[in-house]
């Protein structure tokens, strides 16, 4: 696994989002966007992390950064975490996981005794004109947002 690191260039991307609707980075041109990759929806790290940045949106947005998610989850699956988490935010379906793999994300994981390949809770905050700012990759699930918060304080 090589993730990226800060100053590199984001990887251009096409996914669906929750309303099968294709979204790119050029998209977000002009915002900040937290580009936040998460192993599986409606499970419980996941969920945690994603209430705590829809707790959150505002004080996001008062740095003018974009919560965007992406899972390899199936498109189905998006507006189901969506609504029972009242999430405010866009959810990206990387079911090939081939943007997973451009940043650098996915890769072998390990958890109770079993080896397999998976997406590794890592997040990108990607400037205005698209190059990766900062890498974030360590930090708990509850306090995620906190890290983000506490570097663009």
């Amino acid at each position: 696994m090589n993730t990226l690191a800060a100053g590199a260039p984001a990887p251009a991307f096409s996914l669906p989002d929750e309303n099968n609707q294709t979204l790119t980075l050029a998209d977000f041109k002009g915002k900040k966007v937290l580009l936040y990759f998460y192993p599986k929806a409606m499970t419980p790290g996941c969920t945690v992390q994603a209430q705590q940045l829809r707790d959150h949106r505002d004080e996001f947005a008062k740095h003018n950064v974009t919560v965007v998610g992406v899972s390899p989850d199936p498109v189905k699956r998006l507006p189901k975490f969506i609504e029972k988490e009242n999430l405010n935010f866009t959810l990206l379906s990387d079911e090939d996981h081939s943007v997973a793999e451009a940043f650098g994300v996915w890769g072998l994981k390990k958890f109770m005794g079993r080896e397999y390949d998976g997406i590794h809770r890592i997040s990108f905050l990607i400037d205005e004109n698209g190059v990766i700012e900062k890498v974030f990759d360590k930090f708990k699930t509850k306090d995620h947002h906190q890290v983000v918060l506490d570097y663009l304080q």
